[in-house]
């Protein structure tokens, strides 16, 4: 295939790099060929320990924890904003746990609703807490409410520890028993399986669903097996009450509060463990225009945490810190040396153009194979996903295929939404629709009624 063959051109053109320059190339062009060629190995260098976490995830299982009887008292935490569609399905998965049902008590934060989200959270037997304030928008700021009044009902201390949830999640069965054992095990902070509830609907969904199972399966497995810190993702995490109470409830108020919340568990010395068989199904965006939205918000979160946190995180990997390294490198590098590339790249092809009056087909060749350098990266990490997660698909099968080849495309555009956040100044947090109300069963049933249709 054509981009197998622009991805061995690529190293082809790294490695003549460290030789002569190649011959016929301007005084412009030589210096695209060779910030190509350094923009690459930079790339290799960097995220080339993921590869290893690729290997390890292929060859060792994912940790399982010791059975341990149900002792501890659970508070579940959701932050919701006009989710009265999705929200019932959620609550109906954790009434329906296999941890015992006394032991969990849910609260909700209605969040500058205009619905009957709250309406619908009482009569599932939640207890809800009304929140109006259009100046503080967010999940961080709802949950810093939702935290501050269970302080004044019950106290921080009425539980063991708090599991934290978006509205359209749906649990399976075993998900609190499974991260309770997780919890008795020893860690404070634990994330759990990320699976997606509209995996084939398009390839936007597609590209967030592999993303996710890829993340959990070769990310967080592996740091889990090499005693690292594994990265909060979202939702479907659990904070054990003595950080919760070291904290004051909940602080994170950045874009991207998750991120934000890893980063200080990192630099306080609290490792996040992670634990595959605690599985829930998250609703992902559908349409370009939605996704945009969410991951300039991402992207500009990531820009708040490096600004925040960055010194702190650098300190610790030059300390040789693993998780302050691993870390460092999943929120920083990737943005700059593909924006360097870029902009770098479109800025030489124009200077070329006015100083010797012609198109350079060199320096296009050299933006042509960093983009097939991606796409083929992309693609591997996609497909390894594909495969070691088959069984986890929801979607028909072919259909997933198909979408394999569609999922670099997704990764790539991050560069222009990254991009569009760093130079925006204000990027604000907007929800996003969620449509689709399923429960944990009607999921897994999605390819195969697909198929009998």
């Amino acid at each position: 295939m054509r981009f197998f063959e622009a991805f061995a051109d690529f190293f082809k053109r790294v490695l003549l790099s460290f030789g002569q320059t190649a011959p016929a190339l301007n005084a412009v062009e030589t210096v695209g060929f060779y910030l190509t060629a350094v923009i690459g190995t930079l790339f290799t260098l960097c995220y080339a320990y993921q590869f290893f976490y690729l290997f390890l995830a292929c060859v060792v299982t994912p940790r399982k924890y010791a059975p341990v009887p149900p002792t501890k008292r659970y508070a579940v935490v959701i932050a919701a904003r006009n989710e009265a569609c999705v929200l019932p399905f959620l609550l109906d998965s954790i009434r329906g746990q296999t941890y015992p049902v006394e032991q969990i008590d849910i609260f909700v934060v209605a969040d500058n609703c205009t619905d009957n989200t709250a309406a619908v959270a009482r009569a599932s037997g939640a207890t809800v807490f009304e929140r109006e304030n259009q100046q503080k928008v967010g999940k961080g700021y709802a949950l810093a409410y939702l935290f501050d009044c269970i302080r004044k009902t019950c106290g921080l201390s009425a539980y063991d520890g708090y599991l934290f949830f978006d509205a359209d999640n749906v649990l399976c069965a075993n998900f609190i028993e499974q991260m309770s054992w997780a919890h008795a095990a020893g860690y404070r902070v634990i994330t759990s399986y990320r699976n997606s509830k509209n995996y084939g609907k398009s390839w936007i969904s597609a590209g967030y669903s592999l993303w996710f199972m890829r993340e959990s399966r070769h990310l967080q497995n592996p740091r889990a097996w090499l005693g690292s810190s594994a990265a909060i993702s979202g939702t479907g995490f659990l904070v054990d009450r003595a950080i919760v109470e070291r904290q004051g409830g909940w602080k994170h108020f950045l874009l991207t509060e998750d991120i934000e919340f890893t980063a200080d568990c990192i630099l306080c010395g609290d490792r996040i463990g992670y634990c595959h068989a605690a599985e829930l199904f998250d609703e992902q965006p559908e349409t370009l225009a939605q996704s945009w939205r969410q991951r300039k918000r991402w992207a500009k979160g990531m820009f708040q945490v490096i600004r925040h946190y960055g010194k702190g995180l650098l300190a610790g990997a030059l300390r040789f810190r693993w998780s302050s390294f691993d870390m460092l490198m999943n929120i920083t590098p990737a943005f700059v040396l593909s924006s360097v590339q870029l902009i770098a790249t479109l800025l030489l092809f124009l200077v070329n153009w006015v100083a010797y009056g012609e198109v350079s087909l060199v320096l296009l060749q050299c933006l042509a194979d960093f983009l097939a350098f991606g796409y083929g990266i992309f693609f591997v990490l996609g497909l390894f996903a594909l495969v070691s997660e088959w069984k986890k698909i929801h979607c028909p099968k072919l259909r997933a295929v198909l979408l394999l080849f569609t999922f670099p495309l997704f990764m790539l555009t991050y560069i222009p939404i990254s991009l569009s956040a760093f130079f925006s100044r204000h990027v604000e947090w907007k929800p996003v629709a969620h449509k689709h109300a399923l429960t944990a069963q009607d999921i897994e049933k999605e390819g195969t009624v697909r198929k009998k249709r």
